[in-house]
């Protein structure tokens, strides 16, 4: 019998709790909704007014995964959606978790949380740029590093502030809010900076996509600042091998890392991560942080 719990007046039914995602942990689909629910304050934050993507894998990250933009079969009517546009013309409609009762529901298909660089009432119009630092064997996150410095020395000469949270794979993401722009413009701008680095870190960085060239150095994707594309939002479980999280890292971790193990957080690192620092992004919310391009 599927248990009906109450969040916030609605009434949810949250399935197969005992399920095994992660068996080399043993971390069940149940824990999965226990952190997503203890996490709720910092990561509805990242995702208000942002239209949803899900990348689900219902039977772990073994299993069958998919990804889905438009609102799912069976969503609840009080789920509050919007029509965006497509980027082959037309519109579609996305879910928007705004509140934890759409946090939960959302939680219970199993998925990792990802959102665009704009928000639902300026489609196209990015408040923030996103560098997605991805590390080619035998690189890892400790290369990824010492890229982010560079690239928050570099964006800090545009008057521009940089955030950093670790992917839950491999390597970093960096987040830097601007005044509302064109995503155009901003994809544009960061395809230069990208440019800059590899330039300016030549045995370090690429800029190109193309695996061949991704051996031991750092790939700075900035790809993701195309208005159809998304990233993983911070605080997401990710599905891979164990239930690792997107975090915010503060900048002195991210200057001190030698060894690619202090980067990578868990659920449970997470959980007491935000009872000790809070949101370690909470800032970009801040009025005055966001530069112009």
């Amino acid at each position: 019998m599927t248990p009906i719990t109450e969040v916030e007046g609605r009434r949810l039914a949250l399935s197969n709790l005992e399920k095994v995602l992660y068996p080399a942990s043993g971390f069940t689909k149940g824990e999965l909704l226990h952190y997503y629910a203890t996490v709720a304050e910092p990561l509805l934050a990242h995702l208000s007014g942002r239209p949803v993507s899900f990348l689900r894998f219902p039977d772990g990250p073994e299993g069958q995964r998919f990804f889905a933009k438009n609102v799912p079969p069976g969503t609840p009517s009080w789920v509050r959606t919007a029509e965006v546009p497509r980027s082959g013309g037309g519109v579609a409609r996305q879910v928007l978790v705004e509140d934890l009762a759409t946090l939960m529901w959302a939680a219970n298909l199993v998925t990792e949380f990802h959102a665009p660089q704009w928000r639902v009432e300026a489609p196209g119009v990015a408040d923030r740029i996103v560098f997605d630092l991805d590390p080619g064997a035998p690189a890892d996150v400790v290369q990824c590093c010492e890229v982010a410095v560079w690239l928050r020395e570099r964006l800090a000469r545009d008057g521009l502030r940089a955030y950093p949270k670790t992917s839950g794979s491999k390597g970093l993401h960096l987040l830097v809010p601007v005044v509302p722009t064109a995503s155009e413009r901003v994809s544009a701008y960061a395809k230069g900076v990208a440019r800059e680095a590899e330039a300016g870190l030549p045995g370090l960085v690429v800029h190109r996509m193309a695996r061949s060239l991704r051996g031991g150095k750092v790939f700075v994707d900035h790809s993701q600042n195309s208005a159809a594309k998304t990233t993983a939002v911070a605080y997401t479980v990710r599905a891979r091998g164990e239930p690792t999280v997107s975090a915010p890292v503060a900048w002195g971790e991210v200057e001190g890392c030698s060894v690619a193990g202090e980067l990578r957080f868990l659920v449970g690192d997470v959980v007491g991560r935000v009872e000790r620092d809070g949101d370690l992004l909470g800032s970009m919310f801040e009025g005055g942080v966001a530069g112009e391009l």
